[in-house]
């Protein structure tokens, strides 16, 4: 009955995201923004946890925006409509256009940690289309390993595996991930984590995130300061002619002597990197995600 059930699932988004892949782009993206709205009003559980969590955010001034938090997740939902239809023109082979309307900034910043030749850790968030990034990344700067989490329904696993892989990246997930993580960094390889998701308690730190106390990996830093891998953020948000994807800074690990204190601090900087980019584009963050989830008790 399950595989059954699972089957049903695969079709019916395959069937879904055909007309979005024969669409011209800028028709498709627009429709999709506008599946976005219609998300937007029907999926109202979703719809109440980003408002909640963008009003919290604002309310302890760790967030300011010029509208509502409503109008703020609207435009989230419409950015996840939007992100949609580009991943579907991906899946059947209609994406390369897509590439075409992306500027890459700040290469210089991989080419010297890659010149460290320790590995790197990219770093990012579910923050605008975050799947197109990763892309982008094997597109037009260099091919590399995304840890992500593999998807109960095995049909859409595949699907997913399918536009991950297209463009020569290589998928890790999360189970066994760290001895994976250690080789690649040995081969002065590229490895990419979002950070931004909640964690349990023994694989995290309890880090301030936009206000609120949240459960974050601290994996990323354990392996920087086990390999000497080099942290690298990567945001990607939309432009009027497309993406513009940003590669920033290496991230200074910190000096504290204390090894638990210093993993902490260091998962803190990651923190703050994503944060930043969440205060200049609120919009394109998926505030839909029970970001803070078991932190208030553990805090309270």
């Amino acid at each position: 009955m399950k595989q059954l059930r699972w089957l049903l699932e695969f079709f019916i988004i395959i069937i879904l995201c055909l007309p979005f892949a024969l669409l011209p782009l800028p028709l498709a993206v627009w429709t999709g923004g506008l599946s976005g709205r219609l998300l937007f009003l029907l999926w109202g559980s979703r719809r109440r946890i980003a408002v909640q969590n963008i009003r919290l955010s604002v309310e302890c001034g760790a967030l300011k925006i010029g509208a509502s938090p409503e109008a703020v997740a609207k435009e989230s939902f419409i950015n996840l409509g939007k992100s949609m239809a580009e991943l579907a023109k991906i899946y059947y082979g209609f994406g390369d256009r897509i590439f075409d309307h992306i500027e890459v900034v700040g290469k210089e910043h991989f080419q010297k940690a890659q010149g460290k030749g320790q590995g790197i850790l990219m770093i990012g968030g579910h923050c605008g289309n975050w799947e197109l990034a990763a892309l982008t990344f094997g597109v037009k700067v260099g091919h590399g390993a995304g840890v992500a989490r593999e998807q109960n329904n095995p049909y859409l696993n595949s699907m997913l595996e399918k536009v991950r892989l297209r463009y020569g990246n290589e998928l890790i997930y999360k189970k066994g991930a760290i001895k994976r993580i250690l080789s690649i960094m040995k081969k002065n390889g590229v490895v990419g984590i979002l950070m931004d998701q909640a964690v349990l308690k023994d694989e995290g730190c309890l880090i301030d995130f936009l206000g609120r106390k949240a459960w974050t990996t601290k994996s990323t830093a354990l392996i920087a300061r086990k390999t000497g891998a080099a942290i690298l953020p990567a945001f990607i948000h939309r432009h009027v002619k497309g993406h513009v994807l940003t590669i920033c800074p290496e991230v200074p690990l910190s000096s504290e002597v204390n090894a638990e204190k210093a993993v902490e601090l260091d998962t803190a900087a990651c923190n703050a990197t994503i944060e930043k980019y969440i205060r200049e584009h609120p919009g394109e963050w998926l505030w839909m995600h029970r970001r803070w989830k078991r932190a208030s008790q553990e805090y309270s």
